[in-house]
């Protein structure tokens, strides 16, 4: 495979509905490897484990250990299978630990309707060349973040003077993503989308490792080539946990997926 995403996200196909794979390091934030990283690799298993339906259209997953670099296992079982949809579950395990367990629907985005009847619209947003790269990240945080060299992201000025320790304390991030060596979006790459950003946190102030501890996935639509406008919010925070909500619009300005987690506050 060309693309970075796309080796270090292979699986290898052990039989008995199980499959190995070897994580990247690259893809690493904060304490463990990032969430969205680790669904794209569980949604190769679910993709080889139903052939006849190869996008996912919801994937939910509780995260219960931080994934590190190197090889794990993705157990699949096939749940209910029928008409245009299919269910699956995946457990990723590595060094006997449970990290990742999920359940998801699978089916053939490309069959479904275009349809689209919808009141959301794009936030208001900067143009890519006036949003500020990730390169422009402090020096901690890009040393924390390997992930951020295999993106390029911009970063809605409004929304990122956390990086001045100016935080807005609005509780959004918003930017436009894609990836660094140019790779088009697929309905897979848009489950690695909605986890990409910096953890809204940062806008309130809370600069730090933020862990997953549940996300939800939707994917609407098979996605434009180009530019991905990524939006994250939160409404609120308590029980030192908080909830960020995602939306995703395609360079065509359609609406291409939507999720929500659950994630323990930076310690």
């Amino acid at each position: 495979m060309g693309f970075e995403f796309d080796r270090d996200s292979e699986v290898v196909d052990n039989g008995a509905s199980t499959y190995s794979a070897q994580l990247s390091g690259g893809w690493l934030i904060g304490g463990g490897l990032n969430g969205g990283y680790q669904l794209a690799v569980i949604a190769n298993a679910l993709r080889a484990a139903s052939p006849d339906r190869p996008d996912p259209v919801v994937m939910s997953a509780h995260f219960m250990a931080a994934a590190i670099e190197g090889e794990a296992t993705i157990h699949t079982r096939m749940l209910r299978e029928g008409g245009r949809l299919a269910t699956l579950s995946a457990e990723l395990i590595q060094n006997d630990t449970h990290c990742v367990s999920a359940t998801a629907t699978y089916g053939d985005a490309a069959a479904m309707s275009t349809d689209v009847a919808t009141m959301a619209g794009p936030p208001d947003i900067p143009p890519v060349d006036a949003c500020l790269s990730a390169e422009l990240a402090p020096p901690g945080l890009r040393s924390a973040a390997p992930m951020l060299e295999r993106l390029d992201l911009r970063l809605d000025p409004s929304y990122a003077g956390w990086a001045r320790d100016q935080p807005s304390r609005s509780g959004v991030i918003q930017g436009w993503l894609r990836f660094a060596d140019r790779r088009e979006p697929d309905t897979r790459s848009l489950l690695f989308a909605v986890d990409a950003l910096p953890p809204v946190t940062f806008d309130l102030g809370l600069p730090g490792w933020a862990p997953t501890i549940q996300l939800t996935a939707h994917v609407r639509a098979i996605p434009e080539p180009g530019w991905l406008l990524v939006r994250h919010a939160t409404r609120n925070v308590a029980g030192g946990m908080f909830e960020e909500d995602c939306d995703i619009w395609d360079s065509s300005r359609r609406l291409v997926a939507q999720s929500r987690q659950l994630a323990r506050l930076p310690r």
